[in-house]
């Protein structure tokens, strides 16, 4: 199974992620690794990203999930996936991989941005995220504003894990 973990930056997919992977003994992976050089540098300079720009980091994301369904692996990964159309590219087998958003409001989310200052993604590109977000209404949506473990239970008790 693969649990992909999407919201806006400084929703707290990394975090999450990680201590739903380590509860799970799962494995953890950031879509923001899969960026290439070019994408990090637009975004920490306070560029949006276009969909031409995302398009060959969804297909290496694609190319990523197809292994682990084949190699029927476990793994818990964060991705913005902001748009219907991403979310949809990125789920091949909607049986084997289920959707999480980690909601929250524009002043939580820009106040956590504006905390962690050595991350690439400028706070500057949370409007435009909360722009681009299409909130899913498939998908099990968390509200952020609960502690870290919280959000954890809350998932793993939402798909029986």
């Amino acid at each position: 199974m693969i649990i992909l973990l999407m919201g806006v930056s400084g929703s707290g997919k990394s975090t999450i992620g990680k201590e739903l992977a380590d509860s799970l003994q799962w494995e953890f992976r950031d879509a923001d690794t899969f960026h290439s050089p070019e994408n990090i540098e637009k975004m920490r300079h306070g560029i949006p990203l276009s969909d031409g720009d995302r398009i060959p980091w969804l297909q290496d994301l694609l190319a990523a999930i197809k292994q682990w369904l084949e190699d029927d692996q476990n793994m818990v990964l964060a991705c913005s996936a902001l748009k219907a159309g991403y979310r949809k590219y990125l789920m091949p087998d909607e049986e084997r991989i289920k959707l999480v958003y980690l909601k929250g409001s524009f002043q939580v989310i820009e106040q956590r941005l504006r905390s962690r200052p050595h991350h690439y993604m400028s706070p500057e590109l949370l409007q435009s995220q909360f722009e681009t977000l299409e909130e899913p209404n498939d998908a099990i949506t968390v509200d952020i504003s609960d502690p870290p473990e919280v959000i954890v239970q809350h998932i793993r008790a939402s798909l029986w894990i």
